[in-house]
C-alpha cells in the first residue's frame, strides 16, 4: 500500500487530460515543479536553521 504503479499513474494522467486539456497539461506540471522545488528549499532552510540552533546550544552547554 502507498505505491503507485504504471496503471495507476495511466489513469491518473488520463484523468488529467480529459479534465484540463492538452494544452494545459505543461502549465500545469510546471506550476507543480516550481512548488515542490520551494518546498524542498524551504524545508532545507528550516532544517539547516534548526542545526545551526542545535549547534549553538551545544556550544553555549560546552
Amino acid at each position: 500500500m502507498g505505491r503507485i504503479g504504471f496503471q495507476e499513474l495511466l489513469i491518473v494522467f488520463g484523468l488529467a487530460l480529459l479534465i484540463f486539456g492538452p494544452s494545459k497539461l505543461p502549465e500545469i506540471g510546471k506550476s507543480l515543479g516550481r512548488g515542490i522545488r520551494e518546498f524542498k528549499q524551504t524545508s532545507k532552510e528550516i532544517k539547516d536553521s534548526v542545526s545551526l540552533e542545535d549547534n549553538d546550544e551545544d556550544k553555549k552547554n560546552s
